[in-house]
């Protein structure tokens, strides 16, 4: 199993818009791709406009395949740009990949 952290940081002042996209559009989009979000969670700290997820793929070739759909998807591509047409949300994504630990139990 392969597990990827997301780490988004927004630009100032847009987390709401971030919420919003992903309450109303995104999460319904990754789940007709199949995509599984195992958790969400945000920065404590508000000046920090972070926003962080885990997704979980089979292998990298299932992720690819599903970033790939997702990013060519008609809803997705009209969603983000009319989110963003007062300015941008993310400023820059981080990915980090990750494999289960095997000292520690499921």
């Amino acid at each position: 199993m392969l597990y990827e952290l997301r780490i988004y940081h927004m630009h100032p002042g847009r987390m709401q818009a971030i919420r919003d996209r992903f309450t109303h559009f995104t999460l319904q989009i990754f789940a007709r791709h199949g995509m599984r979000v195992n958790d969400f969670w945000e920065d404590m700290d508000a000046e920090n406009n972070r926003l962080y997820y885990v997704m979980q793929y089979a292998d990298m070739e299932e992720r690819d395949r599903q970033w790939e759909a997702f990013r060519n998807d008609p809803e997705w591509q009209k969603v983000k740009q009319e989110s963003e047409k007062d300015a941008p949300i993310v400023e820059r994504i981080e990915s980090i990949y990750m494999k289960r630990a095997p000292f520690f139990p499921q």
